[in-house]
């Protein structure tokens, strides 16, 4: 560690400094040493003096040593907003945290590389599963690294299709790097780090989460990221939040039309509205950043489908269902619909998803 992470850290941990007033420290002070050095008067005059007889109190009990120690036993990796690995974009939003703990090799980055946010509801429709899996994979297989918050729903989602792809991806976090929450995506928590991936907090390990959290974490997705996508969402939802983040930071915002008869569409369109660019592919995405998607092409299935398969693929590419809502929709009968959906599933052309319903296969 530098020597003056021990400074970071101490404020890092101290609950009653967050990034705005450590700025107002260092911009009193001129350094994180010379804060953490200053007696209770001279703090007081920059936080006041019940905050500054607090610190002074956690100052005395401050074991920078053992909590070091705690560290790198539990693999977690400090990054002051000195140290050379801390992410420079982070750096250059107007709240910076103070210190990120990191699970997961973070030697291995370079911060100039391609880092994307796909950002959601916990609760996505159809819909937006298939848009969160399909426009995450192709930006994987671009080059982009994904960035997300591995809440349940859009953001494991679109974890998983990095992981799946054995890919590094980049998760911020709500509490600290050594819980796992929700403790659903276990599981994903520690493929994300085999593969490469990493989990980063600002918040220190053992802190549980807590309200207001969340929306913290979200200035972290967007600072870091290159462009932000909202794949699905309510319109008082975390990712428009993200969203807001991102435009403040500078950043592209990329959503997708959906239906305007769901609630989970009212987001992503408001966005559209608001000047958000629309995406029906992913190259709506790489076009921004002057990349093609090369050594991939989409599955052509023309060849292979007959004439009244090819209906029923447009009808699912839009919405899944199940046989029965297929059947009234397309005016195919029961006896004649199950034939050909049998033959379209053996072709690799569509699927069943867990609510048994059918859908493409994408």
């Amino acid at each position: 560690m530098l020597d003056s992470d021990q400074y970071y850290l101490a404020f890092s941990l101290f609950p009653g400094i967050g990034p705005v007033k450590f700025d107002s420290l260092i911009a009193h002070f001129g350094s994180s040493q010379a804060a953490y050095e200053a007696s209770v008067q001279e703090l007081s005059e920059g936080i006041g003096v019940h905050l500054a007889t607090q610190f002074a109190e956690f100052r005395k009990n401050f074991d920078f040593d053992l909590i070091q120690s705690e560290l790198e036993h539990d693999k977690i990796t400090l990054l002051s907003r000195e140290h050379p690995l801390f992410p420079p974009r982070i750096l250059e939003i107007s709240d910076p945290p103070i210190c990120l703990y990191v699970k997961g090799d973070v030697s291995s980055y370079d911060w100039d590389d391609f880092y994307f946010a796909v950002v959601g509801t916990r609760n996505p429709s159809e819909y937006g599963k298939q848009v969160t899996k399909k426009l995450s994979r192709e930006m994987v297989e671009a080059g982009a690294v994904i960035v997300s918050g591995l809440a349940m729903g859009v953001d494991a989602l679109a974890h998983w299709e990095a992981v799946k792809l054995k890919k590094k991806t980049v998760a911020f976090l709500g509490c600290g790097v050594n819980i796992i929450y929700p403790s659903i995506n276990t599981a994903l928590y520690h493929q994300i780090i085999t593969y490469g991936g990493l989990i980063i907090s600002e918040f220190p390990p053992n802190k549980r989460t807590a309200k207001g959290h969340f929306v913290a974490r979200n200035r972290l997705i967007s600072g870091v990221s290159k462009g932000v996508l909202v794949a699905e969402g309510l319109i008082n939802s975390g990712s428009l939040i993200t969203a807001r983040y991102a435009l403040a930071q500078g950043k592209d915002v990329f959503a997708p039309p959906a239906p305007i008869t769901s609630d989970l569409s009212r987001a992503p369109n408001l966005l559209i509205q608001e000047g958000a660019k629309m995406v029906t592919n992913v190259q709506d995405i790489l076009d921004e950043y002057n990349v093609e998607l090369k050594g991939h092409k989409m599955k052509d299935f023309s060849e292979v489908l007959t004439g009244e398969e090819r209906s029923i693929y447009q009808v699912l590419a839009q919405e899944a269902f199940t046989a029965d809502e297929l059947s009234r929709t397309a005016s195919i009968p029961m006896f004649q619909l199950l034939s050909l959906l049998s033959s379209m599933e053996l072709s690799g052309s569509i699927e069943r998803n867990a609510s048994g319903k059918y859908q493409v296969r994408l």
